[in-house]
């Protein structure tokens, strides 16, 4: 159940305040990582859209 709220809390943290924050300050590619193996590449696309590729893991 723990792993789940994390793996939301993840996935809800990048959905809401990083591409807040990668389009705030108009980057074109960002990578973040947790040191847990969840991890997150943005990336500005041509059409000005922003493309989010996630990972989470989960252990037991």
């Amino acid at each position: 159940m723990e792993e789940q709220i994390n793996k939301f809390n993840w996935t809800a943290f990048i959905e809401t305040t990083v591409v807040n924050f990668f389009q705030e300050n108009e980057m074109e590619k960002l990578t973040l990582e947790d040191g847990k193996g969840n991890k997150a590449k943005l990336s500005r696309q041509k059409d000005n859209t922003i493309k989010v590729e996630s990972t989470s893991t989960s252990m037991y």
